[in-house]
């Protein structure tokens, strides 16, 4: 186990023991040096993004095996578009609105071991899902994005966008006694059975606050991995700094007086759910 695994919110946790290897059959090579037994969905939330679609999809690896894409009552092509790129794609239309409220729908309709979320504008790289993968069969339990970590960066982040996440993560690594790197970025993966844990309840961008908030607060293993951030190819994000910073900011203060859940324990040595690499 790396040490970079081993650290959690600076603290040492126990190794647990090793498991027995899953037979060969159960594993999906991802590269020829690497095959994994979990499998892997996608969650791909969307509103009006058909043209920016086969650029999302052209980096999302064949070796996952499932996508979500979450249309937010799209008035383009982006359902069709996404069939056309993906026909296996799993489309679901969402009832409410804004993102959390698109990233709950999308979680609940997964039926992997592992999920992970990108955003449907460009602005994340598909092809950086294998260091999410790899750090939570190498033990994590919630792995999230940091363009601040060596080796990620951005090409949006304005002034104030950078300066707001700077002084929202460091409220949070106050509050909470984590180290996080970056708290506002929607790039995260996790074990599908941590969904009880984070229990999406919030409609706007401050999701990825919320998740990264409660994973903190059950005590889950958290990791971050560097990731670079684009700016979107076309269209306008629907992101306002000041009202989704103060959004944030309500959230933090919130879950500070909202116990905790627990997370569910992990479970027997099934092919499907075995952390195994090899």
């Amino acid at each position: 186990m790396s040490p970079e695994i081993a650290k959690h919110n600076g603290n040492k946790f126990a190794q647990s023991p090793l498991r027995s290897m899953p037979p060969p059959s159960s594993f999906t090579p991802v590269t020829p040096h690497l095959a994994i037994s979990p499998t892997v969905s996608v969650v791909v939330p969307a509103m009006n993004e058909a043209e920016n679609l086969p650029h999302v999809f052209a980096t999302l690896p064949q070796w996952i095996d499932e996508i979500v894409l979450v249309d937010g009552n799209s008035v383009d092509d982006t359902v069709e578009v996404a069939k056309r790129l993906r026909p296996n794609v799993k489309i679901v239309t969402q009832t409410g609105k804004g993102k959390g409220d698109a990233l709950a729908a999308g979680f609940a309709a997964c039926t992997s071991d592992i999920i992970v979320m990108i955003d449907a504008d460009g602005s994340t790289d598909g092809r950086e899902i294998i260091s999410f993968v790899g750090a939570l069969v190498t033990g994590a339990d919630f792995v999230k994005g940091s363009r601040y970590a060596a080796g990620g960066g951005s090409d949006d982040l304005t002034f104030n966008r950078r300066f707001g996440n700077k002084v929202l993560t460091g409220i949070v690594n106050v509050l909470y006694g984590t180290q996080y790197t970056d708290l506002c970025y929607g790039y995260n993966a996790f074990w599908a059975r941590h969904l009880d844990v984070l229990d999406l309840d919030c409609d706007g961008f401050e999701v990825e606050t919320l998740m990264n908030v409660r994973a903190a607060k059950a005590g889950l293993k958290v990791h971050e991995v560097p990731s670079h951030e684009r700016t979107r190819i076309h269209g306008e994000s629907n992101l306002r700094a000041v009202r989704d910073g103060l959004r944030v900011l309500r959230t933090i203060l919130r879950e500070w007086r909202r116990p905790p859940k627990q997370p569910q324990p992990e479970p027997a040595a099934t092919p499907a759910a075995d952390r195994g690499v090899a």
